[in-house]
């Protein structure tokens, strides 16, 4: 199977913001496949802890993961919505703790050095998102931590 490089942000453009408790994330429309309202998770007691569950998407069973965990915080307490994204491995749920939004992102305010994500953008009312590098943040070996 190629290889596609994974969307990247940039700033004018259209982007899902999610919420991850206090803190916005950031990821490129493309990258979105729906977002999907209070899963049905079934827990897998042998997964990593960044694993939550699987959940039934018209069919397909998907790997539900903390987002927050993902970048280094603590777990998130529930999880009302799913970011489904499509990664090199297959589709995967992201944990989103309040309704995703699409916004058009203003200028860069600067790098993020956190792992897993790029650059830190304005947004609409003085607030600010951090952009999400969805093939570093789902790689297996780092869910697999």
């Amino acid at each position: 199977m190629p290889t596609v490089p994974a969307p990247s942000v940039n700033a004018g453009q259209l982007a899902l913001l999610i919420p991850v408790g206090s803190d916005t994330y950031a990821l490129p429309l493309e990258a979105v496949r729906e977002v999907v309202v209070d899963p049905k998770v079934t827990e897998l007691p042998t997964s990593p802890s960044v694993v939550l569950g699987v959940f039934n998407v018209r069919g397909d069973i998907v790997p539900l993961l903390d987002t927050s965990l993902l970048l280094g915080m603590r777990p998130v307490a529930e999880e009302p919505y799913a970011v489904l994204v499509e990664t090199a491995h297959g589709t995967a749920g992201l944990v989103a703790t309040d309704m995703p939004q699409t916004v058009r992102l203003n200028e860069s305010v600067g790098h993020s050095d956190m792992e897993g994500t790029t650059e830190t953008y304005l947004i609409g009312d003085a607030r600010l998102a951090v952009a999400l590098d969805v093939s570093t943040l789902l790689s297996p070996a780092r869910i697999s931590r």
